[in-house]
């Protein structure tokens, strides 16, 4: 998707989206919040608690800004997108709370080895194929060294994931990335130790069941799943 198309849908990008999502039983708001908390386990553990600098690559509208403030709040955010008006509504969401930076889709406009941890949530299905790899070599570029990267996706073998994706307005042009794929791509830009764990298991109505998941990380069928790896 251009940078002319979510430009188009930023105004009303969480309504479309909780539309979208409603079958699954959640808000928009339990999918920022499960990544971010997430993240915040990862962070803990590779001894970034304190204070991390953190980069949230296509940020969008800001919906993941007050999750890390609520999981870490002492982080120094740095939210990063092509579309402008959906930083414009982020930063109206959430003044004072990160820096907003506008990314053409080239270089990205900051230091090396700047970030303790690289956040993308359900970004790179945008993304074409070909243009994979130098995004990652750029997310390598401003990480430091020992640094965490996160990617989540959507699992194109779960059915309910493939089905909300064809019908989203704002998914059109998506491509879904299995997650070996992914784990290729990333070590490939010079990430190490890249390692799948899938996520969502069960829609609203069985939420009770949820704490089933931390054992069925290994298991692919998932509604989402992230990869995790660290700059050598």
């Amino acid at each position: 998707m251009s940078e002319a198309e979510f430009d188009r849908f930023a105004g009303e990008y969480r309504q479309l989206h909780a539309e979208n999502i409603r079958v699954s039983g959640e808000r928009p708001e339990f999918f920022a919040e499960y990544k971010v908390r997430d993240v915040a386990r990862l962070a803990r553990a590779s001894g970034f608690a304190n204070a991390p600098a953190i980069l949230d690559f296509g940020a969008g509208v800001g919906n993941s800004v007050g999750f890390f403030r609520q999981y870490l709040p002492g982080c120094r955010l740095t939210c990063l997108d092509a579309s402008r008006k959906s930083l414009d509504v982020a930063s109206e969401r959430f003044p004072d709370a990160a820096e907003f930076v506008a990314y053409d889709g080239g270089e990205i406009p900051l230091p090396p080895e700047q970030f303790d941890v690289v956040f993308a949530a359900c970004v790179f299905h945008h993304i074409p194929t070909a243009e994979h790899e130098p995004v990652l070599q750029q997310l390598y570029r401003v990480t430091r060294r020992s640094g965490l990267l996160v990617i989540f996706e959507h699992n194109p073998y779960n059915p309910l994931t493939v089905r909300a994706v064809n019908t989203c307005v704002f998914d059109e042009n998506a491509v879904l990335i299995p997650a070996g794929t992914l784990v290729r791509r990333v070590r490939r830009a010079g990430f190490s130790s890249a390692k799948p764990c899938y996520r969502i298991f069960f829609p609203g109505m069985l939420r009770v069941l949820r704490g089933l998941e931390r054992g069925l990380g290994w298991l692919p069928l998932g509604a989402q799943y992230y990869v995790s790896a660290r700059r050598a």
